[in-house]
């Protein structure tokens, strides 16, 4: 009966948090009670999301996309008084909602719920209180966290090219340098004998650092490290040529670059096991470890344990 194909969708192809309110009305219906973790992710399995939309989590890392939209088309469809809840962690909808959904069926929005007199009062209490609200963000509407995350994420893309253009302004030595010091950061790099080297600038081999494994010392990791123009493409022959530089050595390849690979490339990579960093996931690894950046804020964004109030006291 439903399909995201057919729904309203913001640009990454996942349904807007208003498009879930017929969805979730409908499968409100089949039963009288629902538990609400319940009832959300089986409004979402009834439109046919494949595993890329189903599993994308924002990218903070805090939460996945479709249930937290959906937890807001359940909020909204609550408080305009279309749902009630018989107990802690259980929802219900009611006759007005079973009347509303008939009359408009699929048909029914964000604009037809908003107009109950339940939602209008339910808003004039939120102003009061200076809480939020969904909000419409380049036509599209989005909840406050989506809000928050799509600044955290222009903030980071912003930071990601600053990163890439101090990089490039950079000495080639000091390219190999930030790369043993971000596998250092990554956990790699023996103890015992030495955390890693850069090796000799005019006899590399093609290898521009050497690295352990892991704190122990087993196995080496060869690294080429290029420092090149971000708009520039690093072809198959480039990675050959350092499949060529350790095919005799004991260890594995890892190639990073502040450019990016080629498709050839890249395939060729994976079927000689060569590891490819590009300057996308350089930046964002710089980012994760806390390597030539540091924080200037942090917020701590609360929100309900539903275990806590669905296992009661």
């Amino acid at each position: 009966m439903f399909d995201y194909k057919n729904m309203k969708q913001s640009s990454n192809g996942m349904p807007t948090f208003d498009a879930l309110i017929p969805v979730i009305m409908h499968t409100a219906m089949q039963k009288d009670e629902w538990n609400g973790i319940k009832l959300k992710l089986t409004a979402i399995d009834a439109i046919k999301l494949p595993n890329d939309l189903r599993n994308m989590i924002y990218d903070s890392g805090n939460g996945n996309i479709i249930e937290d939209r959906s937890s807001w088309a359940l909020s909204l469809l609550t408080n305009a008084g279309l749902f009630h809840r018989p107990k802690r962690g259980v929802y219900a909808i009611n006759d007005l909602g079973i009347e509303l959904y008939k009359k408009h069926g699929n048909s029914l929005n964000k604009d037809i719920v908003e107009s109950q007199p339940n939602y209008q009062e339910h808003i004039r209490n939120r102003h009061n209180q200076g809480t939020s609200t969904p909000i419409l963000l380049n036509e599209e509407i989005i909840s406050p966290q989506e809000t928050i995350e799509k600044a955290f994420s222009s903030i980071n893309s912003n930071l990601k090219g600053e990163i890439l253009e101090i990089i490039t302004n950079q000495d080639p030595r000091f390219f190999e340098r930030l790369t043993k010091e971000l596998l250092i950061k990554m956990g790699y790099g023996g103890a015992l004998r030495g955390e890693g080297l850069i090796t000799s600038y005019t006899n590399d081999g093609g290898i521009d650092v050497i690295i352990r494994e892991d704190k122990l010392g087993f196995s080496n990791i060869y690294i080429q490290a290029k420092r090149y123009a971000l708009d520039a493409k690093i072809g198959r022959p480039d990675v050959q040529a350092f499949v060529g530089a350790i095919a005799r050595k004991e260890g594995k390849g890892l190639f990073i670059t502040t450019a990016s690979f080629t498709k050839e490339a890249r395939e060729y990579a994976k079927l000689n096991h060569i590891v490819l960093v590009d300057g996308d996931d350089l930046a964002d690894l710089m980012i994760e470890y806390n390597l030539g950046v540091s924080t200037t804020h942090a917020y701590e964004i609360k929100k309900i344990d539903s275990d806590f109030f669905e296992e009661g006291m």
